[in-house]
């Protein structure tokens, strides 16, 4: 992926910080350094942060209990200022698509070409058609040069901005691998976003954020019960502040909005089925801070009618000394997105 250190990767979610520092070496991936810490409801909304400084001052606090002590950091973006499409253009040479590639993008992207940093991937040449196809990626430049304020406000250094879908995408090759042969959909599941990627291969075909996550199960819990948010979030996780029993509405709060995330994902899934004409999806790969979500899994295979599995991306990391490694395995789920953008470093040929 590069040379050089690998960089710090800060994950800053709607609900919560995640830090992650790893080193990669013979013997696999070896956490450093990990931090997890959450933000106040509203403080980030859909990939905008609403509160600079609360989310500065956490960050702070994340990077400080963690003693993370290098700067060179990776940032990810998400949310309804990321655009992701997979295009089809003419046969040309690398040279001519670079001249292109501008002129291509605002054929398909609904902001100011001059607002918005654009990227691109070939994914497949097809001579006999005489076009190829390209994965289109634009990002708005606000969010990105926000995102990268708030870390030198917290005396980081970014190098490099990455999209959340491939960070996840970047964390699974790296421990568990992908095959040529096979068709894998990687879903992660945060508070306020979810994300898939389909992978034919090692290659991403399909990417969609869907405006669901764990907030809304909270939501709903709030609605029924009439509990504060701190305590729907207990209730959420099978747990009670006083010990004492859940009211029974929760259950039924969470069966309905998981059976919501997983319609979607379904509609995502047939929507890709009947669009690529790729080989069909052989599994789904779960992972994020809402994975564990009592039924979600059941409820993603039962609708998409592919077989679900629970990802923990820390399983088989080893665990440097000055770390708790029974928390990381608690927190890993969470630290996906920080665990990909850690395998990014400080010298790339290209971000």
């Amino acid at each position: 992926m590069g040379e050089g250190k690998n960089l710090v990767g800060v994950d800053i979610g709607s609900s919560s910080i995640k830090v992650c520092q790893a080193k990669e070496g013979r013997r696999g991936l070896a956490v450093q350094r990990f931090g997890y810490e959450p933000l106040p409801p509203q403080a980030v909304v859909d990939g905008q942060v609403m509160e600079p400084s609360v989310v500065v001052e956490t960050l702070k606090r994340v990077l400080a209990a963690s003693k993370v002590r290098m700067k060179e950091a990776a940032l990810s973006v998400s949310g309804q200022s990321v655009i992701i499409r997979k295009i089809t253009v003419p046969v040309m040479t690398e040279a001519e698509l670079a001249e292109q590639i501008t002129w291509e993008a605002e054929q398909h992207i609904p902001f100011d070409i001059k607002d918005v940093q654009v990227d691109y991937q070939v994914l497949r040449r097809r001579p006999d058609a005489s076009q190829m196809d390209l994965l289109l990626v634009a990002a708005r430049k606000d969010q990105i040069n926000e995102y990268a304020q708030l870390a030198r406000d917290a005396k980081l250094k970014p190098v490099i901005v990455d999209i959340d879908a491939f960070t996840i995408q970047n964390a699974y090759e790296a421990m568990r691998g992908l095959s040529e042969q096979e068709t894998v959909a990687l879903i992660n599941v945060g508070a306020s976003l979810s994300s898939l990627n389909v992978l034919s291969g090692a290659t991403s075909t399909f990417t969609r954020e869907i405006a669901s996550g764990g907030n809304i199960v909270t939501e709903e819990i709030q609605r029924q019960t009439g509990v504060p948010f701190e305590i729907a979030e207990l209730y959420k996780a099978g747990e009670s502040p006083d010990g004492g029993p859940i009211p029974p509405q929760v259950a039924g709060a969470i069966d309905q909005v998981v059976d919501s995330i997983a319609a979607e994902i379904q509609r995502s899934l047939d929507f890709f089925m009947a669009t690529s004409g790729e080989g069909e999806v052989a599994r789904a790969v779960l992972t994020g801070g809402t994975s564990n979500l009592v039924g979600l899994s059941a409820a993603i295979q039962r609708r998409a009618r592919v077989p679900v599995e629970v990802w923990n991306p820390v399983q088989n990391c080893a665990v440097e000394s000055g770390v708790d490694g029974v928390l990381l395995q608690r927190r890993g789920p969470q630290l996906a997105v920080a665990l990909g953008l850690t395998l990014r470093r400080t010298r790339e040929a290209r971000s």
